[in-house]
């Protein structure tokens, strides 16, 4: 047995936090340097924002908000807009995460034999479809479906189909190949190897992906308002022009109801598909 000497001593020493062979810590330090030149070359007002008369501003503007309208009648009103909001990110959510697998097959490259000849023009497409923001889909949408929540739906359909075919087809890129190829061996066809084989192990990463874009785009469909796509955000945009201060509160509640609600439900959900 060899007794610890200077040149092999029992312990080994941390690495240093920066070393000129390390490329890692070249990208670190590079990130850092543009992050130092945005907060330069950005007119940041920061004595202005956190100034007396900013707060008193804020203080003033935020009391405007109480109290909130409890009317029945306009309760009412945001109960439906909240529905409205809600079935615009469901309904959303499912077309994309549908969309989405079917675009993820053929823009994932399923074992090593493969030659995924629709990977690369696949990616392509949700790469366009995902680099396009939902207001701005919605605000191109409006033209051809009008004002209302159809043109919401789309938007977040499109963008979130981008999306989600990514994801979903890096969780099947990285699907372990053991039962694949086993079934492969036997002969099975493609179809039936992804359906008994490759689907069972990434499904509840799918839902996973799923849920939580059902959680981002509960919030985008609030916002989806502003160009008259319906849903909460258009009886936000409404009130808000005609400063009415006590209604805009309440719709602002209810957003923020609406969004716990959703977004304990999809924890709740990935928990279960978790255990």
């Amino acid at each position: 047995m060899k007794r610890p000497s200077a040149a092999n001593p029992p312990y080994r020493l941390p690495p240093p936090l920066f070393d000129a062979r390390c490329k890692a810590c070249w990208f670190v330090a590079a990130v850092l340097v543009l992050v130092v030149a945005s907060f330069w070359t950005l007119d940041l007002q920061w004595a202005q924002l956190f100034s007396l008369d900013a707060a008193r501003s804020m203080g003033r503007f935020v009391a405007e908000f109480f109290p909130p309208d409890l009317a029945p009648a306009f309760l009412q009103r945001v109960a439906v807009a909240a529905w409205e909001t809600l079935a615009m990110s469901l309904l959303g959510t499912v077309l994309a995460a549908a969309a989405g697998l079917l675009l993820a097959l053929p823009a994932s490259r399923r074992h090593a034999g493969d030659r995924a000849w629709g990977r690369a023009p696949t990616r392509l497409l949700l790469n366009a479809l995902r680099s396009v923001p939902e207001l701005v889909w919605a605000a191109l949408l409006l033209i051809a479906a009008g004002l209302g929540p159809f043109a919401g739906t789309m938007a977040l359909a499109l963008h979130t189909t981008g999306v989600l075919g990514r994801l979903f087809a890096e969780a099947i890129e990285n699907a372990p190949p053991g039962p694949a190829d086993a079934l492969r061996a036997q002969g099975v066809g493609g179809t039936r190897v992804f359906a008994y084989a490759t689907l069972p192990q990434v499904l509840p990463q799918l839902t996973s992906y799923a849920l939580y874009r059902w959680e981002n785009n509960i919030r985008a469909a609030a916002v989806l308002g502003v160009v008259g796509a319906g849903g909460l955000g258009q009886l936000l945009v409404f009130h808000m022009g005609l400063f009415h201060m006590d209604k805009t509160a309440t719709v602002l509640a209810a957003m923020l109801l609406l969004v716990a609600l959703v977004d304990a439900a999809s924890q709740g959900a990935r928990r279960l598909l978790t255990r």
